[in-house]
């Protein structure tokens, strides 16, 4: 690994860091993906990396092309000591809205942790149900710090690679591209196919005028 890599990796576990110190022995990173798209779930990842992990290229999922993605899930997976997914799909988005489907996303995910964490550290989240363990809500923390990052890629790739099966289903939406965010090219399909069924009712509506 090069040396500017191991730095930057270092500054993006010093909030980790300054925990550990505070005593905590386990740090659990939660984000989520999927908040903004037209169609399919949203999707929350939580990881529990080992202190000591310094997986080269672990950043912002945003920051990290969908290839380098891909490889770094794989290698989260395999170091991580514990991690949760959840999934809600645009069915229940409609019906609690996006914020609070984001926040049951957020409780599946911890629930589904083998591991119970002693502190958990989400980006932006607050007010949010996270089993009775403490959490710090961090402003872009999927910027700012390792376990949010590592749970970002996660989150981004799991949630690609179901708007990828559907696009084999409904293959004139080009959800293999865009994965359900409104490009130009998504809402025109929209406009002249309709609708499908994993469409968020409550995110279309004004788009296409119903």
């Amino acid at each position: 690994m090069k040396e500017k890599e191991e730095e930057r990796l270092k500054l993006l576990k010093e909030i980790e860091e300054n925990l550990y110190e505070q005593g905590c022995n386990s740090i659990c990173g939660i984000d989520e993906a999927g908040r903004g798209p037209l169609a399919g779930p949203v999707v929350v990842a939580a990881v529990i990396m080992p202190r000591n992990s310094m997986i080269e290229g672990v950043n912002d999922s945003k920051k990290v092309s969908e290839k380098k993605r891909e490889a770094l899930y794989e290698q989260i997976l395999q170091e991580a000591i514990s991690y949760g997914i959840g999934i809600i799909d645009q069915k229940e988005i409609d019906n609690i809205n996006i914020l609070n489907a984001t926040k049951k996303g957020l409780t599946t995910a911890v629930q589904a942790l083998t591991v119970r964490p002693d502190r958990i550290i989400v980006d932006a989240l607050e007010h949010i149900d996270t089993c009775h363990i403490p959490y710090t809500s961090i402003i872009k923390g999927d910027a700012k710090c390792y376990s949010i990052a590592a749970a970002s890629i996660i989150a981004k790739v799991t949630r690609d690679r179901i708007m990828r099966q559907w696009d084999e289903i409904y293959p004139q939406y080009g959800f293999a591209k865009h994965k359900g965010y409104g490009t130009k090219a998504h809402i025109e399909a929209i406009k002249e196919y309709g609708l499908t069924p994993i469409h968020r009712l409550s995110f279309v509506k004004n788009i296409i005028g119903k």
